[in-house]
């Protein structure tokens, strides 16, 4: 059986514990990092389009504006992601293989769940509170679309019983 740990900054933590505790030792375990193109491609459209540094007619850009920021914040987004599948690695304490991939973070997770026996993943909404809001988008389509058992953990202690909302109005007796 391959597990899947789509690991995120804030949460993962909780995922690689899940795997210690749920993950049979014999376990392939892979630990995923999606990295989203949208910080550094809006650098880049900065870079072009905003700031005139894009233009085709040899303009010269003023001293220290000669590189593009979006390369350095692509870098910066590796490196990240690098120490944090280091940091996951070291937690789960075991052989696993160290994936990342970049793109819509939803999208790349249930790709890399294909095949997989069980894709675990953390909450990502209001965690303040039991109810629906607490998964977020992605995680929401991830659960909704992974093509194997999905397991869905609290990165921290879940909140009380009475913080799940009243039934609605017309469920009321």
């Amino acid at each position: 059986m391959r597990v899947v740990a789509w690991l995120v900054e804030g949460t993962w933590p909780a995922c690689v514990d899940a795997v210690r505790a749920h993950a049979p030792q014999a376990t392939e375990v892979v630990l995923l990092h999606v990295s989203g193109p949208e910080v550094p491609a809006v650098a880049h459209g900065a870079f072009d389009g905003l700031l005139g540094r894009g233009h085709r007619t040899g303009h010269r850009p003023a001293e220290g504006w000669e590189r593009d920021p979006g390369d350095r914040l692509e870098a910066l987004g590796g490196t990240s992601a690098a120490a944090l599948l280091d940091a996951a690695a070291r937690r789960l304490g075991r052989p696993c293989v160290r994936e990342e991939r970049s793109g819509r973070a939803e999208r790349e997770v249930v790709a890399a769940a294909e095949g997989a026996g069980l894709l675990v993943l953390a909450r990502d909404g209001d965690r303040s509170r039991l109810g629906p809001k607490s998964l977020g988008p992605a995680v929401r389509f991830a659960v909704d679309h992974a093509p194997c058992p999905v397991l869905l953990v609290w990165p921290e202690p879940a909140p009380d019983l009475a913080t799940i909302p009243p039934p609605p109005p017309h469920h009321q007796p």
